[in-house]
């Protein structure tokens, strides 16, 4: 099983590791501070050994890594591992709040449903089953996740169940929410956001989640 580093500490952008195992073109660490995706977050960039990571995907416990074929590494090599930390905290601050989103069209938009999710570097998104635009909903959850923000309140982050390594992320009073991403410290690094509604097709409501940079 490959130790996730990720969740201890997700600020992390270099660790000193070695090669547990490799297979052809896929590898796997010892320890690692490379996210794979998951629950729609998508993948850390970046490189081990030097070597650019062409996919990280799950596998179990284990995570596995490909690298370019002609990699060279063997089982117990030392590498280095690095991770592009700005894109790292981007995907963290969105997938955040993107989460508190969901949990506040739970709370207020009785009999909503999430149907899809996807959070990026440049912006996250939630699909939902909903019979009408969500446009006159969007200042309610505005306003609720700006204030979960501004309240700048501490972030938990651990296993319910660490042997299937299921974890989960909770705000004391808010609320606690399955979950295996890399997660923030506090609610106030999450900062300004922006909130789009998109139409994606009948009965079907999009919204789109936005940093405010500067």
């Amino acid at each position: 099983m490959t130790q996730k580093l990720f969740w201890t500490d997700p600020y992390l952008t270099t660790l000193e590791t070695r090669v547990a195992s490799v297979a052809g073109a896929e590898i796997t660490l010892a320890e690692t501070i490379f996210y794979a995706l998951s629950g729609g977050q998508e993948s850390d960039a970046g490189t081990i050994g030097g070597r650019p990571v062409l996919e990280a995907r799950k596998a179990g416990t284990d995570i596995l890594y490909r690298l370019p074929g002609d990699h060279g590494l063997k089982p117990g090599d030392p590498v280095t591992v690095e991770i592009d930390g700005e894109r790292r905290y981007r995907l963290m601050r969105l997938h955040f709040a993107a989460e508190v989103v969901l949990e506040l069209a739970y709370k207020n938009l009785a009999g909503i449903r999430k149907i899809g999710a996807h959070i990026a570097a440049d912006k996250a998104r939630i699909d939902f089953e909903w019979p009408e635009p969500i446009t006159k909903s969007l200042p309610l959850l505005g306003e609720g996740l700006r204030q979960i923000v501004e309240s700048d309140r501490p972030i938990a982050s651990a296993f319910s169940d660490e042997p299937a390594q299921r974890r989960y992320w909770e705000v004391p009073g808010f609320a606690r929410v399955p979950c295996g991403g890399t997660h923030l410290k506090r609610t106030g690094e999450v900062g300004a956001v922006t909130l789009k509604r998109r139409n994606v097709g009948k009965g079907k409501e999009r919204v789109e989640i936005g940093l405010v940079e500067g």
